[in-house]
């Protein structure tokens, strides 16, 4: 009873420290396979030009938010009436959820296993990231997703820390919605990142949060939505594919079925901004994406890959951005 009253004392002295800023923006709370950090500036300066003129936005959608670099960035820098997130992954809507609505519940976790695991060593961390990973697979045959509750903060809990622990920050679930990814080497991760979740919590407050498909957007989206769709990439090779963090493939029909979504959306006077690979950076002759979307414009930009097996292959590459509008 001694060391959990002390653990109290020393958390809630923790949490009074770290006063939220209100000057603070938000940022993702998550690494993220594919983040547009980088490319935020690239992609507001696509934005239309009275959207960047005025920094107000009537209604966005970010409908595959993953770990919403562009939806945090608006959410700082303009005026946005009403915003939607939306991501087929529940585990990541279930994290966005608990941030929104019990910050403190969850960061009171955070700092707990913060505490717990960095002081280990590197052979005693993988062990205790492991009881964790299988912990959190294991809850996943009963777990109730639908009703929110206490579970859903311990398990938002899991997901950030795993994230933050395990190799090169992925996020990837098999075909069965388990975690997968095995345990990375950090020096001293942050786990616990207080001043940002308070942040997000309160970013989220207004926004609707949705665990659903992009599609599922479709009837609320009119011509004053601005829509970012960032879906899984298409991979340039058979080698580097990885569309599989939310247990499913992104296959080709599935960005053509996407396209097509692009083009009702776009029919109903809707702003709209999409990324992908480009895969003439494997093959100049390889026209999927400028064939799907050729009565609209498109952009090609440079990225730099951050995760390829090879590290000599993690330079700068083109992407392109869709746009339909002038």
């Amino acid at each position: 009873m001694l060391s959990n009253h002390i653990y109290i004392i020393n958390f809630h002295k923790y949490y009074n420290m770290q006063k939220y800023d209100n000057n603070l923006g938000a940022k993702p709370f998550l690494k993220w396979a594919g983040g547009k950090s980088q490319l935020l500036t690239v992609i507001e300066d696509k934005f239309p030009n009275e959207i960047k003129k005025n920094k107000k936005i009537n209604k966005y959608f970010e409908v595959f938010v993953g770990g919403g670099a562009l939806y945090f960035d608006l959410m700082n820098n303009y005026d946005v009436k009403e915003s939607y997130i939306y991501d087929i992954n529940q585990e990541l809507i279930l994290t966005y959820k608990v941030i929104k609505n019990n910050p403190k519940e969850l960061i009171e976790l955070l700092f707990d296993l913060q505490e717990k695991y960095v002081p280990l060593n590197q052979e005693d961390r993988k062990k205790y990231f492991l009881n964790i990973r299988t912990k959190f697979n294991e809850d996943l045959k009963d777990f109730d997703f639908e009703n929110y509750n206490d579970s859903h903060i311990i398990r938002a809990s899991y997901v950030i820390f795993m994230n933050k622990t395990c190799f090169n920050g992925l996020f990837r679930l098999n075909k069965k919605g388990e975690f997968n990814v095995p345990h990375g080497r950090y020096k001293n991760p942050l786990i616990c990142d207080d001043k940002n979740i308070k942040a997000v919590s309160k970013q989220l407050k207004h926004t609707k949060i949705i665990n659903g498909n992009y599609y599922e957007s479709e009837d609320l989206i009119d011509e004053n939505s601005l829509v970012y769709l960032d879906p899984p990439y298409r991979p340039l090779s058979k080698k580097s594919s990885f569309t599989t963090y939310a247990g499913f493939e992104f296959t080709d029909k599935h960005q053509i079925e996407l396209a097509n979504f692009y083009k009702r959306i776009s029919n109903n006077g809707a702003k709209a901004i999409l990324s992908n690979s480009d895969p003439k950076n494997e093959d100049a002759n390889d026209n999927f994406f400028d064939d799907l979307y050729k009565d609209f414009n498109i952009n090609r930009v440079k990225a730099k890959r951050s995760i390829n097996s090879n590290g000599k292959k993690r330079g700068a590459i083109n992407e392109i951005l869709v746009t339909n509008y002038n």
